[in-house]
């Protein structure tokens, strides 16, 4: 299974009155600039990904926005929302037996802990940037269970 951790772009801040209000996280849209980032990271994603691929997202405005750049057939799960459980998003995903290409629009910190998880055997706080993609897969050798790093693209490099 190839798994493409993608964060979602930049998104409006909230005003501080709204800060702790989680239903005004979920409303955030995309600025200007992460529109761009998104459509960027999309594109390099449509030159690598093969024709078959599933796009999974948090049901945050500024992941289906992301997702959406890609794909207008993102798939939305409420595990994959932000301070979500990495247990839970490997669960929702079917990691590592769920489809062969399955990019998941998030967030951090769960981004950067499933990333660590998975290549380094325990979560650990690790940045991803917005509008970062990781691009791991899982495969077996000699009878061991494996994760290879494919990839790692940052929008400023795009």
């Amino acid at each position: 299974m190839n798994l493409i951790l993608w964060r979602h772009a930049e998104a409006e801040d909230l005003p501080d009155a709204l800060s702790i209000s989680r239903s005004a996280d979920l409303q955030r849209p995309l600025t200007r600039r992460g529109r761009k980032q998104a459509e960027a990271s999309a594109d390099w994603l449509r030159a690598h990904l093969p024709a078959d691929y599933r796009v999974v997202c948090s049901p945050a405005l500024r992941t289906r926005e992301t997702a959406a750049a890609l794909s207008g057939k993102a798939e939305i799960l409420d595990d994959l929302a932000p301070g979500a459980d990495v247990g839970a998003v490997l669960a929702a995903i079917d990691w590592p037996q769920g489809h062969d290409h399955t990019v998941v629009v998030g967030h951090q910190p769960w981004i950067g802990q499933l990333a660590s998880l998975l290549l380094a055997g325990h979560e650990m706080p690790w940045s991803v940037k917005k509008s970062g993609i990781w691009w791991l897969a899982g495969r077996t050798r000699e009878h061991e269970a494996q994760v290879v790093l494919r990839a790692v693209v940052q929008p400023d490099f795009l």
